[in-house]
């Protein structure tokens, strides 16, 4: 399947939720909150791709590195590409609906899969959001991330007990997802956690045999405070910009918080990643997995699980020639000097 076949689908199927922008950039979208907008001015939504924008690379072309080796090991995961699906739910009231949930699910666990890689999965409410996310996961043998959203009370406990049905190995909690206003909408509102509610959690996690994912960092503190609590793994993220206004892209935090915590915990980092040159980008500014949120769920609806397995070979494709043009061999082997103006 050609991904110029499943932009035009999605075009359509989308249509009043996604413009499907030649660049997709927020700036048509700004406060279509539910929908594939940012919250309220958009900024945070803009800042994340205008960050990662302005990072440039090195061209070097003296080297040997012609076929480089795009895998990399984390997590316990061995993964052809640096790159996960991020979790990311609500097809009928954030992209038109012309796909089911339990559709979407198959098409971005199934795609991830199927090219080496792996996909999270949402949480939310309506029940057919976490219904189609736990199925989706269990049919794949718990090959997926299901992310649960930072309930109170009992549905918190319930829904990782769900979670735990599925058989995965790795648990996440998307945090930058509190205050959330179309969960407020519904009634059903998400709020902070504090660092005991949290490794209590994180312990939970753990007695089950399974890594915890903590998503929504986005300053060194933090970061810090997560490896205190005991997280396998921290995602630098504002939420694609849908919660917090005004908030900095996370490619402009990303270095501190990398040199603050790398080797003491994973860095995943998500925001404004639209192709592989963008994945180049964002290891070399210090992350080990990027997770890739609206391209993602743009080639589900255009094209389910072909359009999903088209969008990673594009990756793949990009990220291999990003790798060659700077002198990469492989993931490990990318760092700041590939980046013009950076070189600590």
């Amino acid at each position: 399947m050609d991904m110029k076949d499943v932009r035009k689908t999605a075009k359509e199927r989308m249509k009043g939720y996604c413009r499907m922008c030649p660049i997709c950039d927020g700036r048509a979208c700004s406060g279509e909150v539910p929908g594939m907008g940012g919250l309220g001015t958009g900024v945070a939504f803009r800042n994340n791709v205008t960050a990662l924008k302005a990072v440039q690379l090195n061209m070097r072309l003296l080297h040997d590195a012609t076929e480089p080796d795009t895998s990399t090991k984390a997590l316990g995961l061995d993964l052809s590409l640096p790159v996960m699906a991020a979790p990311i739910g609500g097809v009928s009231f954030n992209m038109g609906g012309a796909i089911s949930e339990d559709a979407y699910i198959d098409a971005v666990l199934g795609g991830c899969k199927s090219r080496g890689i792996i996909g999270a999965t949402g949480d939310g409410v309506p029940p057919f959001i976490v219904d189609a996310a736990m199925g989706g996961v269990k049919k794949l043998d718990g090959h997926g991330i299901p992310f649960i959203k930072p309930w109170d009370g009992a549905e918190l406990k319930e829904k990782f007990d769900l979670a735990f049905s599925t058989g995965a190995k790795i648990y996440g909690m998307d945090v930058d997802a509190a205050g959330l206003i179309t969960l407020r909408k519904m009634g059903r509102p998400v709020s902070p956690k504090p660092p005991v509610e949290l490794k209590k959690i994180i312990d939970m996690v753990h007695e089950k045999g399974a890594k915890f994912i903590l998503k929504g960092v986005m300053t060194v503190d933090e970061a810090e405070k997560a490896i205190e609590i005991g997280a396998d793994a921290i995602v630098v993220s504002n939420h694609g910009g849908r919660v917090l206004d005004h908030a900095p892209g996370t490619a402009t935090v990303l270095p501190a918080i990398a040199d603050a915590v790398k080797g003491k915990i994973c860095i995943i980092v998500d925001g404004g990643v639209r192709d592989g040159v963008d994945v180049l980008k964002m290891i070399a500014l210090g992350a080990e997995l990027v997770m890739i949120g609206r391209p993602f769920s743009q080639a589900a609806v255009g094209g389910e699980q072909e359009g999903v397995e088209a969008f990673i070979d594009q990756l793949t494709a990009q990220l291999t020639q990003a790798m060659v043009l700077t002198g990469c061999q492989t993931i490990d082997s990318v760092g700041r000097h590939i980046l013009y103006g950076m070189t600590k």
